[in-house]
């Protein structure tokens, strides 16, 4: 069974957990984001399929749909795979370019990394940016490591409410 916690109403937002973390993980950054009048649904799955099935059984027609680490890898298949329900990705940390699957065609994206993260380091961000200048924004947050969607929940919720304009 696939864990997942969702608070708030409005336009989904969804948030998969880094591989190996629970949804706890997500819980401040997601209370941030349903606090400016969306629905955060918060998912630790392994699979596209495990993702799809809870926004199936949760009505969730799309969504911005974001991931720390691997679930930011995931994200990336949901788009792919099942472009109709995705309005854009937010990438919280990004694996290496070798490891990744491909942009989705004219999905937008949004990078968050820690500017001291050893796991997804920044420069795989960078990388991201330029091989899709027009699709791919980048925000670095100073200081985090690669547990930033929880140690700095609030600077990424507010990166996340800049760049899609929620205030």
């Amino acid at each position: 069974m696939t864990a997942s916690a969702e608070e708030g109403s409005g336009p989904a937002v969804v948030l998969l957990a880094e591989q190996g973390e629970g949804i706890a993980t997500l819980a401040g950054l997601a209370h941030s984001i349903a606090g400016e009048d969306f629905r955060v649904v918060r998912i630790a799955a392994e699979s596209v399929h495990d993702v799809v099935s809870v926004l199936d059984e949760l009505e969730v027609a799309d969504a911005w749909i974001g991931g720390h680490g691997y679930g930011g890898t995931l994200a990336r298949l949901v788009a792919l795979e099942h472009h109709d329900r995705v309005n854009g990705v937010i990438l919280l940390g990004v694996e290496s370019a070798e490891t990744m699957p491909a942009l989705a065609e004219g999905i937008p994206v949004l990078v968050i990394q820690g500017a001291a993260d050893d796991v997804t380091p920044p420069a795989n961000g960078e990388s991201l940016k330029e091989s899709a200048p027009g699709l791919v924004s980048v925000v670095t947050i100073e200081g985090a490591g690669h547990a930033f969607p929880s140690s700095h929940a609030g600077e990424t919720a507010w990166a996340i409410e800049d760049y899609l304009d929620w205030d």
